[in-house]
């Protein structure tokens, strides 16, 4: 059974930089099509960035387009999220999500399509 751990949340003032890791155990990563997700409680889900099985395909949303940057490194079986320049409403609840069925480049959306999902991580920008 799949099993995603992320890492990296915190406190960070506005313009500050946080990497966000998402540890995969279980399963072949290099099967998973992988995204980053995030939500505001009350607040629809929201597409952040995916990564294909290769990594030559990544998507990210333009609400962090050149901010964001999402990256996979096999030989650690982990995914991250490096995230730049951050913004008091980049305040949210991080997800990882894996995809098992999308062979070829990767799907955001608000993420129904992903098959497994962490428990997320908090970030919190303010000063």
């Amino acid at each position: 059974q799949l099993q995603l751990v992320e890492s990296g949340g915190g406190l960070v003032q506005p313009g500050g930089s946080l990497r966000l890791s998402c540890a995969a155990s279980g399963f072949n990563l290099d099967y998973l099509t992988m995204g980053w997700f995030r939500q505001v409680p009350g607040k629809e889900r929201e597409g952040v960035s995916c990564i294909s099985r290769s990594g030559a395909t990544t998507i990210t949303a333009d609400s962090v387009k050149g901010r964001f940057t999402i990256s996979r490194d096999r030989a650690k079986r982990t995914v991250f999220l490096q995230m730049d320049r951050l913004k008091s409403e980049d305040t949210a609840i991080y997800y990882c999500a894996a995809d098992r069925d999308t062979p070829y480049g990767c799907r955001l959306g608000s993420g129904d399509g992903m098959d497994y999902w962490g428990k997320g991580t908090p970030v919190t920008v303010s000063s």
